[in-house]
């Protein structure tokens, strides 16, 4: 073992503190009560994924005009300078001088301009591609908006539950201490016996055991609120705590029209449908590849040359050309590659269209089972309350028994079990119908809207 940790050490990597520079989210008054829709206010500033979405879809917004830039022509200035030296001999010697040299030297300024005239709609295809992949972006920007509020209101949810567990944890707590205190009167009176007054001692650990749970609990379920609204762990922040909401009797099963009508807003499915719709488009461009092309060109340029020999003055030139050309450029021979970036479209067209059919099914499919959810959740608190109810007159009169000298502990003991059972049953059930709820208007693609969806209002 010694060697193992002495060679894992190498392992290690140089530390650098500059990544290490953590420090609490600003603008947050420790000292103010924030509810929900003030945690989701400051998500939506703070949390990075909206800015990530935000840059996705302004990048996605640039292609189009990238795109659209084609459609323009290309103006462009060039700047030609040089020199060049030429020597020759002389069929005939004049006086000393067997060869003659030469040099042209000049610099030449030149406006050119390149324009495509007609492609047969690749470029047309193309920027259809890139508006709707920026349809998709501004979507998904809006998505992770979405995203964000449930995920905020679901944390916040489940903290809230968290305290209500720190709090019945309390409540058992004192509790078993009362059940203690029986048993130490019962024993001090001659009436009860020392293993009574062990199992008080023991029952009332267990509740500070419990007490211990649901505060670390408590603790996590802070963190993961932080985690969801994309804070910093450092931040301090006080939650106020929204109340008992109260719950509807039931709801009803979500219609054929409400299910059309929520795919038709649901963010990942719109995404999807422009992401098709951008793959289909994609083909015609692949497809005008083989068409040829127009292309217009035009030049001014101007010069500034000399010219000077051996033994001769210089000469200065001065010259200024302009041309206009049309052109067409038809590809006859590539060795496939066009082909294979057609089949390559087409092939990402199917897998489009085949990743929209799944995530509309799979959107059709989590709204009914939210509903089925959401039911069962209403269910099951409508359940635990009845218990909770019960159990807590259960425990008033095993308590009052045993006081009295009537009951014993075992009793006692067991209806404060069930109590806290039948509370914390109640408290979890509570929320996780809050959490189906918000689920429900999240499916449903209504996450921003405060009206109840049309056949979910309670019975």
């Amino acid at each position: 073992m010694a060697a193992v940790a002495s060679s894992a050490k190498h392992f290690s990597v140089p530390a650098d503190p500059e990544v290490a520079q953590m420090q609490a989210t600003p603008g947050i008054d420790p000292l103010r009560a924030y509810g929900l829709p003030e945690l989701i206010d400051i998500a939506q500033t703070q949390n990075p994924l909206t800015r990530i979405a935000w840059q996705q879809a302004r990048q996605a917004a640039l292609a189009t005009g990238m795109v659209e830039a084609t459609y323009l022509p290309f103006i462009s200035a060039n700047v030609i300078g040089g020199w060049q030296d030429v020597s020759a001999s002389l069929p005939v010697t004049v006086g000393s001088t067997s060869q003659v040299s030469n040099r042209i030297e000049g610099v030449s300024p030149q406006v050119a301009l390149q324009w495509l005239l007609f492609d047969f709609g690749q470029r047309d295809a193309l920027h259809k591609t890139a508006r709707h992949n920026a349809t998709a972006a501004n979507i998904l920007f809006n998505g992770a908006h979405q995203k964000i509020i449930y995920d905020v209101t679901r944390s916040y949810f489940l903290y809230s539950a968290a305290r209500g567990r720190v709090r019945i944890a309390e409540q058992n707590a004192a509790n078993a201490r009362k059940i203690d205190a029986a048993a130490q009167a019962r024993n001090n009176e001659g009436r009860g016996t020392t293993v009574e007054v062990a199992q008080a001692r023991q029952l009332v650990a267990q509740a500070q055991f419990g007490l211990v749970q649901a505060q670390g609990a408590e603790r996590d379920a802070y963190q993961m609120l932080l985690g969801a609204m994309g804070v910093s762990p450092m931040t301090k922040i006080t939650v106020r705590e929204a109340g008992r909401r109260a719950l509807p009797e039931s709801v009803g099963a979500p219609t054929e029209e409400m299910i059309k009508a929520a795919l038709a807003r649901r963010p990942d499915v719109l995404a999807t449908f422009s992401a098709l719709k951008a793959s289909r488009s994609a083909i015609g461009a692949a497809q005008a590849e083989f068409m040829p092309k127009v292309f217009l060109g035009a030049v001014a340029a101007g010069g500034d040359a000399s010219f000077s020999a051996t033994g001769l003055p210089t000469i200065g030139q001065q010259a200024s050309a302009t041309g206009v050309l049309l052109g067409v450029t038809m590809p006859l021979y590539d060795g496939g590659l066009r082909a294979a970036q057609l089949k390559n479209a087409e092939s990402l067209a199917a897998a489009s269209e085949a990743t929209f059919e799944k995530t509309r099914d799979a959107a059709a499919r989590e709204i009914v089972i939210s509903a089925d959810t959401l039911r069962s959740a209403l269910a099951s608190y409508r359940a635990a309350t009845a218990l909770a109810s019960a159990a807590a007159v259960t425990y008033d009169a095993a308590l009052d028994a045993y006081t009295s000298g009537v009951g014993d502990i075992t009793a006692a003991t067991a209806a404060d079990s069930g109590l806290l059972t039948a509370r914390q049953a109640q408290s979890d059930a509570h929320a996780a119908a809050l959490v189906a709820a918000a689920n429900l208007a999240f499916v449903l693609g209504a996450m921003t809207s405060a009206d109840v969806p049309a056949g979910l209002t309670g019975r």
